[in-house]
């Protein structure tokens, strides 16, 4: 970080400290909602998502060779096969938009052209089977349809998009000092490399499977009550791998490199999480911006009900599968039916804290670049829908 930087962060704190009024009855409620959300973040999703993403993106960074992940994401690859590897892996990992931050930075770090990687940013927490179930059965078949289809079009044209825009980047990248394709000197065959990723990423997705609501098939909740015995069982299994295979070097590059995203991205997290907490407050609390007072700003189809809302959904943060209830209510207050589905396109897929993790990850051109066409898309399919669908 710059020293000028550093000064800038070191005079924000003092004004804020100096000027905000913490008397006012607002201002305090707003701050205990801050850190309310803090703590709801680290109780549900450091341990059993973020730590796992850490160690993933740490092992893709040390593990996986450059030259493999240029080959199936670079920008030279086939766009049918890399935009498609990349929504796939999206689909299966079905995680939140702050989970899927080490992941899309250890992949783009490690040579992944800027269009595959964001394709990937985006379907990772966009495109959840589960999501999509659960918003068919609570806000109807029509809106559930409408949200994948999007989800999985917008991932792909996103990345298209980015790829396009950033085209010279990407060329600089291939051909710059960046680009320095690996010499293997594997001591361990492609399917024990695999299953060692597999394993860690089952553990992922078991660790973070979230609770099914009553209504969902018998399939989630007897996956859910044997979730924590799968991860022991998996945690087993990879003790096994990393004392069977591995060299203590090697243990120790992965761990150095996971600790190196995490000091990069979990205090811009925090810190957003923080921010969010305070405008926005947590589902069913009200912060400096009230519920209210969002509801009555979506109602009918209008450019700017759709707009506002992508744009509300880009900024907060939701928590896996949380959407759908939120959605539910603010339907229920008057919300209209494209700007629900504006919201449910920008919300999981994006949030403040991501936003401004990204910043550190690929800069602060190519994320609001990011976001300005993912809110873009999500107004434009709201009024589409709210105007010719619902």
């Amino acid at each position: 970080m710059k020293e000028r930087t550093k000064l800038l962060i070191i005079v924000a704190g003092f004004l804020a400290a100096y000027f905000i009024p913490w008397n006012h009855e607002v201002i305090r409620r707003s701050g205990l909602e801050a850190f309310m959300m803090l703590q709801d973040y680290a109780r549900q999703h450091v341990l059993t998502c973020l730590i796992p993403a850490f160690f993933i993106a740490g092992a893709i960074a040390v593990f996986i060779s450059q030259a493999s992940v240029l080959k199936y994401l670079g920008a030279q690859a086939s766009k049918f096969l890399s935009y498609s590897v990349a929504s796939v892996s999206g689909a299966v990992l079905a995680v939140c938009s702050c989970t899927v931050l080490p992941l899309f930075a250890g992949i783009y770090m490690r040579g992944a052209g800027i269009g595959p990687a964001t394709a990937f940013l985006y379907s990772g927490p966009a495109i959840n089977v589960l999501a999509i179930v659960l918003t068919s059965k609570v806000l109807g078949w029509q809106l559930g349809l409408a949200r994948a289809v999007g989800a999985v079009v917008f991932s792909v044209v996103t990345g298209l998009l980015m790829a396009f825009i950033f085209r010279k980047d990407d060329a600089n990248r291939m051909a710059g000092q960046i680009y320095l394709p690996d010499e293997d000197k594997k001591t361990r065959k492609l399917w024990q490399d695999a299953l060692y990723l597999l394993t860690m990423v089952l553990i992922l997705i078991f660790a973070s499977f979230a609770r099914p609501s009553a209504g969902d098939a018998a399939v989630w909740k007897i996956l859910f009550a044997a979730k924590w015995y799968v991860t022991a069982a998996l945690l087993i299994v990879l003790a096994i791998i990393l004392k069977a295979w591995f060299f203590k070097g090697e243990l120790t590059s992965w761990v150095e490199s996971s600790w190196g995203f995490m000091k990069q991205i979990l205090p811009l997290l925090l810190g957003g999480v923080l921010v969010a907490g305070f405008l926005l407050g947590r589902p069913g609390y009200q912060a400096l911006i009230p519920e209210s007072v969002i509801a009555g700003l979506v109602g009918g189809n209008s450019l700017w009900a759709n707009l506002f809302a992508a744009l509300s959904g880009a900024l907060m943060y939701f928590a896996t599968l949380t959407e759908v209830p939120i959605l539910q209510g603010l339907l229920g207050a008057g919300m209209g039916k494209g700007p629900a589905l504006a919201l449910l396109l920008a919300g999981p897929a994006l949030s403040l804290p991501a936003m401004l993790t990204l910043t550190g990850i690929m800069g602060w051109k190519k994320t609001l670049t990011y976001c300005a066409i993912v809110v873009v898309m999500s107004t434009a399919a709201g009024m589409i829908y709210g105007n010719f669908i619902a």
